[in-house]
């Protein structure tokens, strides 16, 4: 039996389904229309449609149907080659037209005018076959509507609890916008209404909520509005508007109000929106100081006294309230140390700067004297044995008890090399008792200073006698010369070399007496 077959009940459905979409298939590629169409409100649009290389297939009749969104189809325009064309009543009545008069099967394109929000929806072209039926296509008619976007701030006041403190709206749109915000402040937005206007286009609004303080005002908010009709977002920057009383603090006391300082000053400063309007000074005791003077939010006491030992109190008011700061002066009979007022300062960085350029300056000088000094001894060329000792080369033997030196204050003693020896007056008068003569005591602080300040032509001239001396040297080495001695005194004793004395101004004379 056929209810025995493979191919009944499920087979067959499964058959019928797949010669079904075949036809579908080939009916959607025969009949050619534009998926979808876009066009603003005013303008007047084309729909095309074509069935191309109809070959064994018969056009009957082609018909423009308009679907809504409902799903509700209404026929607008029918066109049959022998009972020509028809525009049945619709809502695009009187707006409706096909091209070419009379049209063709193949290319039955019609033009609506006037396209308004309602007209959206589907446009089905439709033609009659023979013998494959009826075969169709659907064009998406999409009317786009620029909205009219705006956006704006609300003035708050101050407080504890979430308000709306700006709104932002995108007004008879099509489709509906998007809309964001951005903020430094904390808060959210919230989107309220998506309304669906009469004429098919949408509104949409949104609101930013926020628990307002005295700092978010002037704080910076924008709205984003974002739209197919736009090619960039459209942003609406603004300013938040959050009212509070004044908010007061006065500035200017540093605990160092002394008895006649000049110039003490408080200031008063008030942050309130509204702007503040009032400012008042007043003191505790409600009596205020003569030697004060007030002007506007400044409070000035040319010259501190014991009057201003007094709390100050600032009162600011605006619309909504009062607000007020005060501060206890305790005048000091004396300014407290390590602080100073800013000229004085600034005088004593000035000062060490100008100490320190001098001693550098001093410095300098000093050293660049002693060097030239220095250059100026060694010039001579003289190639020496032995270290020359200037100190001694300048001062000889020591200083006496008196402050004098050994030849009474004659700065010109023999030049010594070598060990210490005695002083003349030592050796015949200051004996130690016990057989022992006292060395010569060594240059004072005050000889070696003095000897380094003698300039370069005194150096010259002690080089001169110092090659004098060497001269001298010398030529007692190879025979004898005219001593002078006392009378009395045995020829072959011999003579002393030290015995000469060099003198400031190049002579040489001998330490012992001469008796004629």
């Amino acid at each position: 039996m056929l209810w025995d077959s493979p191919l009944s009940s499920t087979g067959l459905l499964g058959f019928g389904l797949v010669f079904l979409l075949i036809i579908q298939g080939s009916s959607v590629q025969r009949v050619k229309v534009q998926p979808e169409v876009v066009s603003y409100p005013g303008q007047d649009v084309t729909l095309r449609c074509q069935f191309p290389s109809p070959g064994q297939t018969q056009l009957t009749q082609v018909s423009w149907i308009y679907e809504t969104a409902a799903g509700v189809r209404t026929n607008i325009a029918v066109f049959h080659p022998s009972f020509g064309i028809n525009y049945p009543t619709s809502p695009v009545s009187g707006r409706v037209s096909f091209t070419i008069d009379p049209p063709q099967l193949e290319s039955p394109t019609i033009q609506i005018t006037a396209i308004t929000m309602a007209d959206e929806g589907r446009y089905i072209c439709e033609y009659a076959t023979y013998p494959s039926g009826n075969e169709q296509g659907v064009t998406n008619l999409v009317l786009l509507a620029k909205p009219s976007n705006n956006a704006s701030t609300v003035t708050v006041q101050a407080g504890s609890a979430a308000v709306v403190v700006a709104r932002c709206e995108s007004a008879n749109g099509r489709p509906a916008a998007t809309i964001s915000w951005a903020t430094s402040v904390g808060g959210n937005g919230t989107t309220l209404t998506n309304t669906e206007n009469s004429d098919n286009t949408v509104t949409v609004k949104s609101e930013y909520w926020l628990v307002p303080t005295p700092a978010d005002n002037g704080k910076d908010i924008s709205c984003e509005v974002s739209h197919r009709t736009q090619s960039n977002p459209q942003t609406f920057p603004m300013k938040l508007v959050i009212e509070y009383p004044p908010q007061v603090q006065i500035v200017g006391y540093d605990s160092n109000w002394y008895l006649g300082r000049t110039n003490a000053v408080l200031t008063c400063q008030a942050q309130g929106n509204p702007t503040p309007t009032t400012v008042t000074w007043r003191t505790m005791s409600g009596l205020m100081p003569d030697t004060v003077q007030i002007k506007e939010n400044k409070l000035t006491v040319p010259k501190v006294d014991e009057t201003v030992n007094a709390t100050f109190i600032c009162e600011v008011r605006n619309s909504l309230g009062t607000g007020k700061d005060q501060v206890s002066v305790m005048v000091r009979e004396a300014r407290i140390a390590g602080q100073t007022n800013t000229g004085v300062v600034a005088g004593a960085i000035i000062g060490v700067l100008l100490a320190l350029l001098l001693f550098s300056a001093l410095t300098y000088v000093l050293v660049s004297r002693n060097r030239r000094q220095q250059q100026g001894y060694r010039g001579n060329g003289k190639a020496k044995a032995e270290p020359y000792d200037s100190v001694a080369r300048l001062f000889g033997s020591g200083s006496n008890k008196n402050g004098t030196n050994g030849n009474n204050g004659n700065n010109n003693t023999p030049i010594y090399r070598g060990e210490p020896v005695l002083s003349e007056k030592a050796a015949n008068h200051s004996m130690h008792p016990g057989g022992v003569a006292l060395l010569e005591t060594t240059p004072t602080a005050q000889d070696i200073l003095l000897s380094r300040e003698l300039d370069e032509a005194e150096r010259r001239k002690f080089d001169e006698l110092e090659e004098e001396d060497e001269r001298y040297d010398h030529f007692t080495a190879g025979g004898a010369i005219l001593q002078l001695r006392p009378h009395n005194q045995d020829i072959d004793a011999g003579y002393l070399d030290d015995d000469m004395e060099s003198q400031r101004d190049g002579s040489v004379i001998s330490r012992t007496a001469v008796y004629v």
